[in-house]
C-alpha cells in the first residue's frame, strides 16, 4: 500500500460487493477500494480467476462466483458479504458483455445474453440489495453504465439496448428509493475506457472492436465510483467527450445520422478481418482478463513491445 493509499484508508471499513471484479473497471475498483481499507466480496463468473484477484489484493476479500445474466449465485454473493462482514454497505456492478454487428447479424442468444447482463442482472442485484439496505438502515447501489446508454450507434445495437434498458431501470430505482433514508442508487457513466472489453466482445461485423478516442483509464472510473461511495450522487460522468457526443445525438440528429455510420466503420471497427465469434458473451474467458486493454488515450492499440498502432494488423 502506498503512502497516498494509507492516507485515504478509512477507520471503519465498508463491506462492498464488487461485481465484475476480475477485469477492467471492476478490477480497478476492487484494487482501489481494497487499498483504501474496504472489505470486499468479489463477484464474477470464473472462480479460479476470482481467487487470483483476491490473493493479489492488500485487504480482505471473499470470492463469490455468480452470473448476472442467469442470476445464478447472485443471492449467495450478497449473503456471503453479510456472513463475512456482518452487513452489506454497498454493491458496485461493473459487469457487462458486448457484441458488435447489426441487429440482424447478431444471433438472438447473443443479443439476449448481452441485454440480460445489463438489464436483468442489474434488477437481480437491486432485488437482493435494496431490502438488505433498508433492514440495516442504509446502503448504496452503484451501477456503471455507459455513454452508449444515451446515444445509439450502428453495429452496436445489442450493447446500446442493454445500456439504454439499464439506464431506464436505474432511473426508476432512483425514484423508487428517493424517500428511503440512507438508501442510495448512483449511476457512473463512462465513455470509452482502456479495458479488455473490446478484445473480449463478440463480433459479427467482420472485424474486432476498437476503443474510440478519447479513451480514459479504468482507474478514472474507479475513482468516480469511490467518490459516489463517499458522497452519494445521482449521476457521475467520466470522459471528456461525453457531453459533446450526447449533445450531437440529441440536438443535431440529421448530421449525427450522416456521420455516425462512417465513423463507426473507420474508428470502432477498424481492425483486420475476423470470423464471427461469441467472445465472452456466452462463457467467461478468464485468460483474456486484465485491468487494461492496451489502448492509448487517442485510441491506438499498443503491441507487445509497447508501440502504439492506430490500426490492428
Amino acid at each position: 500500500m502506498t503512502r497516498r493509499d494509507r492516507t485515504h484508508a478509512r477507520p471503519h471499513p465498508r463491506a462492498v460487493v464488487v461485481v465484475g471484479a476480475t477485469s477492467g473497471i471492476g478490477l480497478a475498483t476492487a484494487r482501489r477500494l481494497s487499498a483504501h481499507g474496504d472489505q470486499l466480496v468479489l463477484v464474477a463468473r470464473d472462480e479460479q480467476r476470482l481467487q487470483e484477484v483476491a490473493a493479489s489484493l492488500p485487504g480482505p476479500a471473499v470470492v463469490a462466483p455468480a452470473d448476472l445474466g442467469t442470476g445464478e449465485g447472485v443471492a449467495e454473493a450478497l449473503a456471503a458479504c453479510a456472513a463475512a462482514y456482518g452487513r452489506v454497505d454497498a454493491v458496485v456492478t461493473t459487469a457487462q458483455t458486448m457484441a458488435y454487428g447489426s441487429v440482424e447479424q447478431v444471433p438472438e442468444e447473443v443479443l439476449a445474453s448481452v441485454v440480460d447482463v445489463g438489464v436483468h442482472g442489474t434488477a437481480r442485484l437491486a432485488r437482493e440489495a435494496l431490502p438488505r439496505f433498508r433492514e440495516q438502515g442504509g446502503g448504496q447501489l452503484v451501477v456503471v453504465g455507459s455513454l452508449l446508454a444515451e446515444i445509439s450507434v450502428p453495429g452496436m445495437g445489442a450493447y446500446c439496448a442493454a445500456k439504454w434498458g439499464q439506464l431506464a431501470l436505474v432511473r426508476a430505482l432512483q425514484l423508487e428509493t428517493r424517500r428511503q433514508r440512507g438508501v442510495h442508487v448512483s449511476l457512473v457513466v463512462p465513455g470509452a475506457v482502456d479495458t479488455p472489453i473490446y478484445h473480449q466482445a463478440a463480433t459479427y461485423a467482420g472485424s474486432p472492436g476498437s476503443a474510440p478516442p478519447p479513451v480514459v483509464g479504468p482507474d478514472a472510473v474507479a475513482r468516480a465510483i469511490e467518490r459516489c461511495l463517499q458522497r452519494p450522487r445521482r449521476t457521475v460522468q467520466v470522459g471528456p467527450a461525453n457531453r459533446v457526443v450526447r449533445a450531437g445525438f440529441r440536438y443535431l440528429p440529421g448530421p449525427y445520422a450522416v456521420l455516425v455510420g462512417p465513423l463507426v466503420r473507420r474508428i470502432a471497427l477498424r481492425g483486420p478481418t475476423t470470423p464471427d465469434h461469441a467472445g465472452n458473451v456466452l462463457a467467461a474467458r478468464p485468460e483474456a482478463e486484465a485491468e487494461r486493454g492496451g489502448w492509448t488515450p487517442w485510441g491506438a492499440l499498443r503491441d507487445g513491445h509497447g508501440r502504439a498502432r492506430w490500426r490492428r494488423r
